[in-house]
């Protein structure tokens, strides 16, 4: 659905086309003339300007001309009287998107308005990724200086100029589609698309013609061709997120890509040939979906040609302040609060979190916390992180908030080792920050650990706390 603006000095037809406009979703406004158009473009922005080309005062070429200089990405449709139509003709070759002829059916005016929405998306789009967010993705502007975060730039950056396929894998909100776009945008096919799909977000059928365009005909609804994503890329780069998801037709279809660099449209015949490179990414084990029979092999190899593996936030204890402050002054200026930063205690708050969503979920909870605080510092009372019960204003701590006992019982013993075990995940098993959690000493945590009998996962082995 767009923002309309219909400019004609004939009242029934004006209103009788904001009518129907505003029943379809759009939301419109009307101008009786050119002038008073002209007014509006001033004031504010459309995605597209119906216009009568003859009109008192201002007629349409003059509401064409101003709204390319005041909205050059605004499409314009004029409304042309028969002996207007060579005008209407000329008008196309300046900048309007298209012209239809008094009288005309309102849907024939809704499929145009449709395609004017759909063009300008899509150019909104490539223009977004392409020049606009550029340089988000230079190497200087990735935040973070974890070890584990190097050695992912590392790899990143010797695979950026060739035209290898790249398989980016990691848990949900680790920055996969960040490091597929800095491999794009820092290879020799910068200049040309990045285009995204998340094959996840789409059923079978419509992922296919996402991907590979269809014909008219191709299927009920396919009233015109379409373009597939494919297509959109020839020349740069593809970045499939959530690629575990797609079903085995389609596996096989990216993999006929992948080997011969060419595909047919849903409801065509003939071949179309494309210079794509491929960067998928997922958050699932694929190597455990091919044994299982889920995931092709041959496909799964053409893929990991090279892998690179997105660490989880918990991993990256050093990079969480960096971040969250990137995200303070994104937010605060965007809600236009005046922020100092974040104090102390709420800074060891998030450093304890264990980030189960990733650098997602900080983004999120310093967003909340900024709509939430009254001060000029992000507070611990400020976050809510997953379920971390947070001391209130008194500093006591709701006990039966904390602790559940059924009807039946439940020994302590088994109360004591369900804390544990949830300070240490939530502190990435470092026992010094968890005993912190629970107000006890690193000797204590150690004693408990061993009478207990808990089992650290592996590559995390516990630390014996030193003599006294």
């Amino acid at each position: 659905m767009g923002r309309i603006l219909i400019a004609d000095d004939h009242d029934a037809l004006r209103r009788g086309l904001a009518r129907a406009l505003t029943t379809a979703g759009h939301e419109v406004e009307e101008a009786p003339n050119g002038n008073q158009a002209i007014e509006r473009l001033h004031e504010g922005h459309f995605d597209v300007v119906l216009s009568d080309l003859k009109m008192g005062g201002s007629d349409g070429m003059d509401v064409l001309r101003t709204t390319k200089t005041l909205h050059p990405t605004t499409a314009v449709i004029l409304m042309t009287a028969f002996g207007s139509v060579h005008t209407a003709v000329e008008a196309m070759k300046i900048g309007a998107f298209d012209y239809v002829q008094k009288p005309f059916e309102i849907e024939e005016m809704e499929v145009k308005i449709e395609k004017a929405l759909e063009l300008r998306r899509m150019r909104h789009e490539l223009d977004y990724l392409r020049h606009t967010q550029n340089d988000i993705y230079d190497f200087d502007r990735i935040i973070g200086t974890s070890p584990s975060l190097k050695r992912v730039l590392d790899v990143v950056r010797k695979v950026a100029k060739s035209n290898t396929t790249v398989l980016v894998r990691g848990e949900t909100g680790t920055g996969k589609e960040l490091i597929a776009g800095a491999i794009h945008h820092n290879s020799h096919r910068a200049g040309r698309n990045f285009v995204k799909v998340n094959c996840a977000a789409l059923p079978e059928t419509l992922l296919e013609s996402e991907l590979f365009g269809h014909e008219k005909g191709a299927f009920t609804g396919a009233d015109r061709q379409r373009i597939g994503r494919f297509e959109q890329a020839d020349g740069g780069s593809l970045f499939l997120d959530e690629v575990g998801d797609m079903s085995p037709a389609i596996q096989a279809k990216i993999l006929r890509v992948l080997q011969e660099h060419e595909f047919e449209r849903l409801g065509g015949t003939r071949t179309q040939k494309v210079d794509v490179r491929l960067i998928a990414a997922t958050n699932r084990d694929l190597s455990q979906m091919v044994a299982t029979a889920q995931f092709r092999e041959d496909l799964y190899y053409r893929l990991n040609v090279v892998s690179v593996e997105m660490p989880p936030l918990r991993e990256r204890k050093d990079d969480i302040l960096a971040l969250a402050m990137f995200f303070v002054k994104k937010f605060a200026g965007e809600l236009k609060k005046k922020l100092d930063g974040i104090d102390p205690e709420a800074q060891k708050m998030l450093l304890r979190y264990n980030w189960p969503g990733n650098i997602r979920e900080l983004e999120n909870s310093v967003e909340r916390a900024i709509l939430m605080t009254e001060g000029h510092h992000i507070t611990a009372d400020d976050l809510r992180l997953g379920e971390i019960v947070t001391a209130g204003s008194n500093g006591q701590r709701d006990a039966a908030a904390l602790v559940k006992i059924p009807p039946s019982g439940v020994p302590l013993e088994e109360i004591e080792r369900s804390a544990l075990l949830e300070a240490l995940k939530m502190s990435n098993w470092v026992q010094k920050d968890a005993a912190e959690l629970l107000g006890i000493s690193p000797r204590v945590m150690n004693y408990k650990i061993k009478t207990l009998s808990i089992d650290f996962p592996r590559g995390r082995r516990p630390l014996v706390a030193a003599a006294s």
